[in-house]
């Protein structure tokens, strides 16, 4: 049933990268995948209500005057702040992650050969720690 599928917005620039990753999200698990090239093209489609939105640092790639990915994070924690934001990028410098993790990501992840298998890590956290907080609500609404 689709209400079960777990929904994910992949957000790359690069399309090369944006097609992979969806192609490893499909052949790995049971998933609704949208894949978008810009952030405003996100933004545009949040009313599908992604369970997690993976989203690149940079975003220039197409459009020069394309919002970038924490312009595009601001405005998700604008309007969606419950959505768990994933950011992507091919720099590995402390500071871009620190500065992602200020506007509200919950995780970044460097774009190389175990990137997949880091946001799939970190997708099994997610559901496994919302799964935990629903059994707690429950819990606690009967005690």
């Amino acid at each position: 049933m689709d209400t079960e599928k777990i929904r994910i917005f992949l957000v790359d620039d690069d399309a090369l990268f944006l097609k992979s990753l969806e192609i490893e999200f499909l052949a790995n698990a049971d998933f609704i995948i949208e894949a978008y090239p810009t952030g405003e093209l996100c933004i545009q489609n949040i009313s599908h209500s992604p369970d997690v939105i993976i989203l690149d640092y940079h975003l220039d790639g197409i459009d020069k005057n394309a919002i970038n990915g924490i312009e595009t994070l601001d405005k998700i924690k604008m309007t969606t702040p419950d959505i768990p934001v994933v950011m992507l990028s091919s720099q590995d410098k402390i500071e871009v992650a620190i500065n992602c993790m200020h506007h509200g990501a919950i995780d970044y992840v460097v774009k190389s050969e175990t990137a997949f298998m880091r946001l799939q890590k970190i997708i099994t956290m997610i559901f496994s720690y919302k799964k935990m907080e629903k059994t707690l609500d429950w819990y606690m609404e009967r005690v």
